[in-house]
């Protein structure tokens, strides 16, 4: 199976969710083991960070991989540290393939011509992770540059087996001050973006008829996912924004198809930081975060298929 959301949706169905575990490591939120064991291992500032956040994502992997289809590692999170930070990058998305992931970069690129081309050739990996040195399924575009920064990620996806999930309707609070622009038309910017995202889609389509071309849409704003998944049957949605951000289930319940396809909903922080905030942090102890991310993910799993057509996934 070569195309990307065919194999998306496959990994969906098999672990019966589409739920999304981004991986964000923040210096000052692990734990502490965590910390210990990688001043153990390094001395310099960025190498001790580099080292903790590889072992702190790896061990995340470890225990959502029987449990969710796919991972998001934030890319800025690893950039921050330098070389260091990015070969540790490099590390988790290869634990993650390993373990038989799914995995959506979450980098942001956008750019133009050989420039946008040399983006897509350096993340792009699809159906075979030796394709590519960062070795992703997937990775997410910023399209503020027009056609022709989507053109060369396209072409690339489509070669590959890889998806790009473009940005249309972002889930931070300042979203509308660009994404909201009206145009003579009428139309604000994020809607004539989806159509182009749409157009895009339906030129890659897969057996299972969802593009190779995907969009971001938040969680935070239910009534412009609702009308986007409308515009864009057959794209397949990234929403950001459940949990921490407060987005819940019900408000993503408008991105999926009858089947509880076509959408995969992303947690972070909520998870991998579930040990420092209620009801896990009485539940487990510090040295018990796994089981805390364990939690959090099976809690998370429940609740999108109790309120969602995600549920079908599980019958």
């Amino acid at each position: 199976m070569h195309h990307f959301s065919d194999r998306l949706n496959a990994a969906v169905v098999a672990k019966q969710t589409p739920a999304l575990v981004g991986l964000d490591p923040r210096f000052d939120w692990l734990p502490p083991d965590v910390l210990t064991a990688a001043r153990t291992r390094a001395s310099d500032p960025l190498s001790v960070a580099a080292t903790a956040f590889e072992e702190f994502c790896s061990r995340i992997i470890d225990v959502v991989a029987p449990l969710v289809p796919a991972v998001k590692p934030q890319a800025a999170f690893f950039e921050q540290l330098g070389p260091a930070g990015c070969q540790a990058l490099h590390a988790v998305m290869k634990k993650a393939r390993d373990r038989g992931l799914v995995v959506i970069c979450d980098a942001k690129r956008g750019d133009i011509g050989t420039t946008a081309e040399a983006y897509a050739q350096a993340y792009l990996a699809g159906a075979d992770r030796d394709q590519s040195p960062w070795g992703a399924d997937a990775l997410t575009v910023n399209p503020y540059l027009g056609d022709d920064t989507l053109t060369p990620f396209v072409k690339v996806a489509q070669e590959r087996g890889a998806g790009i999930y473009v940005l249309v309707r972002t889930s931070n609070p300042g979203a509308g001050t660009f994404q909201d622009l009206t145009g003579a038309d009428g139309r604000k910017l994020f809607e004539r973006v989806a159509q182009a995202v749409d157009r895009l889609s339906r030129e890659t389509a897969g057996t299972s008829g969802y593009g190779a071309v995907g969009a971001v849409v938040g969680a935070t704003y239910p009534n412009e996912l609702a009308d986007l998944r409308i515009a864009m049957p057959q794209t397949p949605l990234l929403i950001p924004g459940y949990g921490a951000q407060g987005g819940g289930a019900a408000e993503v319940a408008a991105g999926f198809d009858a089947k509880g396809l076509g959408a995969i909903v992303n947690s972070s922080r909520g998870i991998n930081f579930a040990f420092r905030s209620e009801p896990y942090k009485t539940q487990f102890a510090p040295d018990e975060w796994e089981q805390a991310v364990e939690a959090a993910t099976r809690a998370m799993i429940a609740d999108i298929a109790s309120k969602t057509p995600a549920g079908a996934l599980q019958r």
